[in-house]
């Protein structure tokens, strides 16, 4: 057994992120934050992604004629996504902390990857330089966990067959009930016919209730949720535990 701590998953064993997400429908996401421009955003094709990974959101915004970039904290992540889409630049980059070359017009961060701010202090920073970074009327999409709405029993799991090898990968949100840290747990599992190996972490991410991070989000921009489905653009129901917030900057 070997087990793993810090931020490991994503540095050591970044080779295996995309078996990890493996289950992730890029495609729907990226067509249903395309729509979203499409009816909120300014029309332009300059798009960053935040907390990019290994560029799979990028591929397919490259696709639909976007000019995309994206920007990361681990460079492994980075060099596979620079492999992935050649044509985009990708920068080391903190995404509670960065600036642009040039405005862009589209702002994404998937996969609930805001709460890697860790801290109010750290969100209300990401979210100033999103909104310095952006043209006149630009977007700034990202989905997120309402903390009060959080069951630490809950475990989403799948599993992979690669390379000779059994991969079970599991992943869940843990929150105290109070304050604003709470935590991402995160499991590989890989089986060979010789051996078992098995690695744990556990991310510190910022926990928020969706009003305290429209209060966050409103001097900034105007604000639109919506319930959690990439298939429609829904508004977001009451007691809702995950939305999708598009954000207009003012």
């Amino acid at each position: 057994m070997i087990t793993a701590s810090s931020n490991a998953l994503y540095t050591d064993l970044s080779c295996y992120y995309d078996l990890m997400c493996a289950d992730i429908n890029y495609q729907d996401q990226s067509d249903y934050v395309h729509r979203l421009h499409q009816l909120f955003g300014n029309n332009g094709t300059k798009h960053l992604d935040l907390a990019c990974g290994t560029g799979p959101h990028v591929r397919h915004f490259i696709n639909k004629g976007y000019q995309s970039s994206g920007l990361d904290i681990n460079q492994p992540m980075l060099d596979i996504a620079g492999l992935r889409c050649p044509e985009a630049d990708f920068v080391l980059q903190d995404m509670c902390d960065f600036i642009v070359e040039q405005p862009v017009d589209l702002i994404t961060c998937f996969l609930y990857s805001i709460h890697y701010s860790n801290g109010i202090e750290r969100l209300r920073s990401c979210i100033a330089s999103a909104h310095a970074a952006l043209n006149k009327g630009g977007l700034f999409c990202f989905n997120a966990v309402e903390k009060t709405m959080i069951s630490n029993s809950s475990v989403v799991s799948h599993t992979v067959d690669y390379d000779d090898s059994h991969f079970v990968f599991s992943s869940g949100w843990n929150y105290c009930g109070t304050g604003d840290k709470q935590s991402l747990r995160l499991s590989i599992e890989k089986s060979t016919v010789q051996e078992k190996q098995f690695w744990q972490d556990e991310h510190p991410m910022v926990a928020i209730s969706f009003s305290e991070l429209e209060r966050l989000l409103s001097p900034y921009f105007e604000v639109y949720t919506f319930e959690h489905d990439y298939e429609k653009i829904i508004p977001l129901e009451v007691n809702a535990g995950n939305a999708i917030f598009a954000c207009i900057k003012r």
